[in-house]
């Protein structure tokens, strides 16, 4: 066989092995899209949305107008804030159709410096219930009431006449064990801490729409960058929800007393995705020389840092783009007030089935006076249970400029 016929031959050959090969690892893929593949942090109750506002619309709030929460969604809409400042505290019972002792506070406010600068602060508290420890014999040893919150101190800034950009400093501490030992007390825990930063940027300019005046918006937010955080003195620490939120919003005024706006976020947390291990013929984990598991597909999360994590995150997913893409979080809401003092909000959350599958519909309505302001929220699940389904959400806002408007009115009396 001369050398031109070997070389078709092998090329021929090749082609079908590396044909079959990729269609193996096609079909292999293919069969990873429809497993659960959940990405998992500590301190997960950073992510939880704290206000009705946004709770009301299905936990959008990115790109929509500033008030008193704005430093948990993107903290650089407080530079456009037109009240000089604000104040809100947010309640919601969490896990309430099992048990009544789970609920997360938040307080959360903002002054202007002049008119292109805010600062803002908010503390967010968690309370995760009491729990009994027991010993191997079953007896009561004691009592604990796991907890974890985190404090805030912000600042936005108008960078532009359209554009704002905003930095949030963040310290977090979580205490889930008490202290206890663990391992037949080989273990000692402790509770975890964590720094973390918000980098936003928010731009609004006003448009036209069908003749009328309205407000078009865009906003971003990338939340909890910071360091891992550990409970325990082993090495083993766990990823902080470092998460991704871009969004946009339309606000149309349909006459003096009409205004509805309805926008999009979507979200992505910046953290690795679990690989796939390989697995032996009993379906066990596969083993290297130091007892290590062999990954087959993805990538080893265990060396990756949380400054590299925030590149390599949008492309370690083991079935390839296609996984990436459902690792996507989409949020849809539209707000409607009349007179700027009665509001109806509706909205609809989405996440992938094989990445947590939380799907819900959600409805509010608020209230604004002079001095104060209420908002509710209410979640009806479309596919799983929810922690917060059957459970009413509200939050109290204070305006100061209101009180101070009664005050001024009183005094001329």
């Amino acid at each position: 066989m001369n050398l031109t016929k070997k070389i078709t031959v092998l090329a021929l050959i090749g082609s079908l092995f590396y044909s079959d090969s990729f269609a193996q690892i096609s079909s292999f893929k293919d069969s990873l899209l429809g497993q659960v593949n959940t990405i998992t942090t500590a301190v997960p109750f950073l992510l939880i949305g704290p206000d009705s506002r946004a709770g009301g619309m299905g936990d959008y709030g990115v790109a929509t107008s500033p008030d008193p929460n704005s430093t948990h969604w993107n903290a650089s809409k407080l530079a456009f804030a037109e009240k000089n400042a604000g104040f809100s505290i947010s309640y919601t019972p969490w896990l309430r159709a099992l048990v009544n002792d789970i609920n997360l506070a938040y307080l959360s406010g903002y002054k202007k410096i002049g008119d292109d600068q805010a600062i803002a602060g908010s503390l967010r508290y968690f309370s995760l219930g009491n729990i009994d420890f027991t010993n191997e014999n079953a007896e009561k040893t004691g009592s604990f009431n796991p907890n974890e919150w985190a404090i805030d101190v912000a600042y936005s800034r108008k960078l532009a006449e359209n554009f704002s950009g905003g930095l949030s400093l963040r310290y977090i501490y979580s205490n889930l064990t008490g202290g206890i030992a663990i391992q037949n007390n080989t273990i000692q825990t402790r509770p975890g801490t964590s720094i973390a930063a918000d980098l936003s940027g928010y731009y609004r300019t006003d448009v036209e729409v069908s003749g009328k005046d309205a407000k078009l918006a865009f906003g971003l937010n990338i939340s909890n960058i910071g360091s891992k955080i550990s409970y325990t003195d082993t090495k083993s620490k766990d990823f902080i929800p470092t998460n991704f939120r871009l969004g946009g919003n339309l606000e149309v005024a349909l006459d003096d007393y009409n205004t509805i706006s309805f926008g999009v976020d979507i979200n992505k947390l910046l953290v690795p995705t679990p690989p796939v291990y390989l697995k032996t013929s009993t379906g066990q984990d596969s083993l290297d020389q130091d007892g290590v598991k062999i990954i087959e597909y993805g990538k080893d999360p265990t060396n990756i840092s949380p400054a590299t994590a925030l590149f390599t995150s949008w492309t370690d997913a083991p079935a390839g783009w296609r996984e990436e893409m459902k690792e996507f979080i989409w949020c849809t809401g539209v707000e409607y007030w009349y007179d700027k003092q009665f509001a109806i909000r509706g909205g609809y959350f989405h996440e992938a089935a094989t990445k947590g599958n939380r799907q819900y519909f959600t409805v509010g309505a608020g209230l604004r006076y002079n001095v104060f302001g209420l908002d509710f929220a209410y979640l009806i699940p479309t596919d799983q249970r929810n922690p917060l389904e059957n459970t009413l959400r509200f939050t109290l806002v204070f305006n100061f400029e209101g009180l101070k408007a009664e005050a001024d009115e009183q005094s001329a009396e």
